[in-house]
């Protein structure tokens, strides 16, 4: 294992869908007092969070904004397709297939992928390997039984 090397966690989405669990794992990452950034293949899905995070419960949400809008560097969880790292975070959410790209700015990188999707179960695998091959500490999050995640490696 590399010295310093970011944390690769892979959280593989079972029981709920994405816009269920990448809240509840972006509220534990502020509570932490982290910033995070949610990086994502897909676009259109920047437009959908950026609502989401607005509305996913009636007594809180969550606060964000957007890698093209003035301030980016100032936001807490910030929504971006681009691999810099604008707000300094230390936790990256890569979800949709996002490539990882340069580690090394984060403490953590967690890998969400939907487990009924045998394309997506294939590209975890692969980046596993990957990047336990280029030194990062990797860990997988399942599921289980009951509300919450369980550690199986």
């Amino acid at each position: 294992m590399a010295e310093g090397a970011c944390e690769v966690w892979f959280y593989h989405l079972e029981r709920t869908q994405l816009d269920q669990a990448l809240p509840e794992l972006l509220e534990k990452t502020l509570q932490r007092g982290w910033r995070a950034q949610v990086r994502t293949a897909d676009v259109q899905r920047i437009e959908h969070l950026d609502g989401w995070l607005w509305s996913y419960r009636d007594e809180s949400f969550l606060p964000h904004g957007l890698a093209e809008e003035p301030l980016a560097a100032r936001q807490p969880v910030l929504l971006t397709s681009d691999a810099e790292n604008l707000n300094g975070a230390q936790a990256l959410f890569l979800i949709d297939g996002a490539e990882p790209g340069e580690l090394s700015p984060y403490e953590r990188c967690l890998i969400l992928f939907d487990g009924r999707d045998p394309a997506q179960v294939a590209v975890a695998r692969e980046r596993w390997t990957r990047l336990k091959g280029q030194g990062h500490p990797v860990s997988y999050w399942r599921q289980g039984a009951e509300r919450g995640w369980e550690k199986q490696a």
